[in-house]
């Protein structure tokens, strides 16, 4: 049995956030029943086409759950909707600011009919303050959150390649929503949680605002290449390809002169003594580190790092991640069924114990409509009548 087989989960979600919070309870056993327009779905089904003609955000974060569309404007679908969330363990919604208090669906409103039920909002900027009503989307977010100010090289700024304020707000979602159950296990009552994509974005940006603590300059954007250690970043090898690597510690910088770079001497040269040195100096040391690479092949680099214990990394591609030796060895894959046919898909980091995780099909739009429906006491004709009228 997996840990949270029996709790039902009705989400109001769309894009991102609240998506990858529900899936992540879908993967512990978690019934998610997500709520989708009529006709479209969640507008995430359309930001591309490239899992054999479904979007790839959309496959990643929604597996093991049962779509239901319902037009909640409608009072027939408002009524359908409050009858779910009646008898639900947790509401999660991340729509637009200020509508899941339109739909009577705040912690306030449920709480008294349903006090066992834990509402997870998940907005741009919490549910007060002067930033409560705006919108607000990743990119937008990451600026916002002073994540571009660090991250680039030093001329331009750039955004993460994922959606990383969504991911760490449906991360805090999750977590938070983990709690609330064990809290409720205890005292029998649900509660209310409000998680801001500025909040969770904010606090991973502990570091940077941490090394700019009363004023200080900030760390500088250092591309691929960390911004305060050196050697610590992308060096090409002879064939052009590049070999990551990072030294932590005066013992691996001794070790990387002498075993690595074959110059021992360099370990008492007073410009590369210290971390500190290094990074004033990485013009340098760089032109070193290149020329001691050039006659090898980011192979031969990566064994001689790995031979006296330097931390490495190849600079893969999407297509080097899909087929990772270390993800294969570990058995992570497994097929998931979609409405176009099964798709490779990861299995959830950690695991409890020796349980096989929840991963079941990617919903298409409305599968689920006359199963929950039946479920909650609707006839077929009366569906019929739902779908004619526009409700579903």
């Amino acid at each position: 049995m997996l840990p949270l087989e029996g709790i039902t989960v009705v989400s109001l979600e769309h894009a991102v956030a609240a998506p990858f919070a529900t899936r992540q309870l879908a993967d512990l056993g978690a019934r998610v029943i997500k709520i989708e327009r009529p006709g479209a779905g969640d507008f995430a089904r359309g930001y591309d086409a490239r899992v054999k003609g479904m979007a790839s955000h959309f496959v990643w974060i929604n597996r093991s759950k049962e779509s239901l569309t319902l037009n909640v404007k409608h009072p027939d679908g408002a009524d359908i909707l409050h009858r779910l969330v009646a008898k639900a363990d947790v509401l999660v919604q991340n729509l637009a600011p200020g509508a899941a208090s339109r739909l009577g669906l705040s912690y306030k409103d449920l709480n008294e009919a349903n006090p066992s039920l834990i509402v997870c909002n998940i907005s741009g900027y919490g549910a007060d303050g002067p930033d409560r009503n705006r919108k607000a989307y990743d990119l937008l977010v990451q600026a916002e959150a002073g994540f571009l100010s660090v991250t680039g090289d030093p001329n331009t700024p750039a955004k993460a390649g994922i959606s990383v304020a969504d991911i760490a707000a449906g991360m805090y979602a999750y977590t938070n929503v983990l709690a609330a159950l064990i809290q409720r296990g205890r005292t029998g009552k649900g509660t209310n949680i409000d998680v801001s994509m500025l909040e969770a974005l904010a606090e991973w940006m502990g570091y940077p605002m941490y090394y700019s603590f009363d004023g200080a300059s900030p760390p500088p954007r250092a591309g691929a290449s960390h911004s305060t250690i050196f050697p610590y970043g992308p060096f090409a090898a002879g064939d052009g390809r590049e070999v990551m690597l990072g030294l932590q510690n005066e013992r691996e910088w001794l070790v990387f002169c002498d075993k690595v770079l074959g110059k021992q001497e360099l370990a008492n040269d007073p410009r590369f003594e210290s971390n500190l040195a290094r990074v004033a100096n990485k013009a340098a040391l760089t032109e070193i580190i290149l020329a001691a690479f050039v006659s090898q092949t980011a192979e031969d680099v990566i064994a001689r790092l790995d031979k006296v214990g330097i931390a490495n990394a190849r600079m893969n591609d999407m297509a080097g991640l899909w087929s990772h030796a270390q993800l294969e060895a570990r058995d992570r894959w497994r097929d998931v069924s979609t409405p176009v046919g099964p798709v490779a898909a990861l299995l959830p980091p950690g695991g409890i114990g020796d349980l096989e995780p929840r991963m079941d099909a990617v919903p298409d739009i409305g599968e689920h409509n006359r199963s929950i429906l039946t479920e909650i006491g609707f006839s077929p004709s009366e569906i019929d009548g739902l779908s004619k009228d526009g409700v579903i």
